[in-house]
């Protein structure tokens, strides 16, 4: 369960984020699933760019945005991914994810 509770808080924060700017997450913020159960938690879209966005409680998560590429199917840009756990730094998982410690989200 801390899992979960942890993807509830940061998902809330980022809402709060959202509004806080102005805008209305109706229209910006999604979450993915397919019929092969591939899903990415939340999808940030910004100026016809998505934006990928995993949460995991806790570090070493190689994988981590392993269902980012299911993305390209929408013909969109895809930014730089994000996988928001419990680390203390932010730091590249590859060329297209980073690592972003959960005190960063808000700012």
């Amino acid at each position: 369960m801390a899992g979960a509770f942890f993807e509830t808080y940061v998902v809330s924060e980022i809402v709060k984020s959202i509004r806080k700017a102005g805008k209305r997450i109706e229209y910006s913020l999604y979450y993915y699933r397919d019929r092969d159960q591939k899903e990415v938690d939340l999808l940030y879209i910004k100026d016809q760019t998505i934006y990928p966005i995993e949460i995991k409680k806790g570090i070493g998560k190689d994988k981590a945005d392993k269902n980012f590429k299911v993305l390209e199917q929408y013909k969109m840009p895809i930014a730089t991914g994000l996988v928001i756990d419990t680390s203390e730094r932010l730091f590249p998982l590859n060329r297209e994810t980073w690592y972003c410690p959960v005190g960063m989200i808000g700012l």
